[in-house]
Formats: structure tokens, sequence, C-alpha cells
């Protein structure tokens, strides 16, 4: 889990992981919404905050372990900094998920569980979203291969409706420790940002293996939490949601 954001855009007096949405941090939100699936969490974070985030952490109801990324060089170089494939315990699976994406669905975590468990010859396993004004669009070829991934916040020209990620990705072992780090030594630096990104990754692995993905359950789960607007609308999101029991 990338968690280096300071919260600059949100206002914050905290670091963003630790924002309350609904009196509750982000990222005890996460660590209970993923606590039935996976096993362990680590958790990237930024240096001036990672001795208060392993304080807070001490009662998670998952195992974590918290890892520094010192220079923000991008979301590929967070992805890769814990070295979770080392020691006989190296998982079957490794899936990533954005700090904000607080509002993901129960119902979207367990398709994506069923289908990791049958693509394991998969490069990467997603839910999408079909939105207005996208921030992501997942460009396609007419073999419904993705092809290349553009983006809002590099300077690209999106589309009024778009195919987009949802902050949230499952990996098999074999894809995460030989796929990634053969994509980490070709990647190019984002044209507006600088950065090593990750979502271009899908488009280059698609190129030679598969690429599974399915709607999620509402696309309302793919609104992170940037910006005090957004806090709110997720707030009101999970509010009824919860009203909804579902």
């Amino acid at each position: 889990m990338p968690a280096a954001g300071l919260g600059t855009r949100l206002n914050a007096d905290r670091p963003k992981l630790l924002v309350p949405v609904a009196g509750v941090p982000m990222i005890d939100r996460l660590l209970a919404l993923f606590a039935g699936v996976v096993d362990r969490a680590a958790v990237v974070v930024h240096p001036s905050f990672e001795a208060s985030v392993a304080d807070h952490l001490r009662t998670s109801p998952l195992p974590v372990s918290t890892f520094v990324q010192s220079t923000p060089t991008g979301m590929l170089d967070a992805i890769m900094i814990p070295d979770v494939m080392r020691g006989h315990d190296a998982p079957d699976e490794v899936w990533i998920t954005w700090c904000d994406q607080i509002a993901i669905h129960a119902a979207t975590i367990e398709r994506l569980a069923e289908l990791t468990g049958r693509h394991r010859d998969a490069a990467v396993v997603m839910p999408t979203v079909r939105r207005s004004a996208p921030y992501i669009h997942l460009q396609r070829d007419g073999a419904n291969r993705i092809t290349g991934i553009i983006h809002r916040r590099e300077g690209d020209a999106m589309p009024d409706v778009g195919e987009s990620d949802m902050g949230l990705f499952a990996l098999p072992s074999a894809s995460y420790a030989d796929l990634l780090p053969r994509y980490a030594e070709e990647v190019t630096r984002g044209s507006t940002t600088g950065e090593r990104n990750f979502l271009p990754f899908i488009a280059w692995a698609n190129a030679s293996h598969d690429v599974v993905t399915f709607p999620a359950h509402d696309e309302m789960e793919a609104v992170g939490v940037n910006t005090p607007e957004e806090l709110q609308t997720v707030e009101r999101y999970l509010s009824a949601r919860g009203a909804r029991r579902n």
C-alpha cells in the first residue's frame, strides 16, 4: 500500500493515511476491509511520519510492516520497495491498493479474490469502472487488449467517458517478482510529473500476458480521497451505503 502522501491537497494536519473519514482513519478502514482476504500488509510511508504510523498500526487487525520511500519518484518505485517475495513465506499473490481508495466494496474484493484464483497466469487482475470525466483511461484494441493508459495528471487529452482503474490490483507472485522488475528497467518517466508510474505496466504486460478486468460493484468505489470535496463525497457515499447495509 503506497501511502507516503502528506495530505497537502486535503489541507490535513497529519499524514494522509491517518486522515479520518467519517471518524475513522483511512488506513484503519482499509486494513479492516482487507483483513479477511489478505494475510499481511506492507505500508510504504514518508520518512517524516514512519514512527507515528508504526505506532498507530500496533493495534491493526492484520500483521503490518512499514517501509520508507525517501524520495517521491512515483508509485512504481513505492510498490517495489517492500521485498515481499523474500523468504519461505513468499505470497501466492500481491495485492496493491492506494491508501485513499476506502470506498471499495466488499463484493468487489470478493470478486477480485475469485478471479485471481482462477487466473494464476495473468499479469494483473483488476476491477474497472466506466465514468464521465475520467482521471485515468484504459485504451483497448479490437481484441479488447489494453494497449495504453492515458492520465489527466500527465496532461493527456481525455475522453468524455472512459474506463478507469480503481486503485486496486492483484498480481500473481510471478507477475510481481518477474514481470514488474522487467518493466521497471524499461519504464519512462511521466512527461509532466517526471514520476515512474505503475499504471502503464498494465498495458506493457497485456502485450504478452493476460490482464483480467471486471466491472466494480459501484462506480463510486473509484473515488479516491485527495481533496476536501472528495472527502465529503466519500463520506456521504459510505453513509448511504451503510444505511442500505451494503
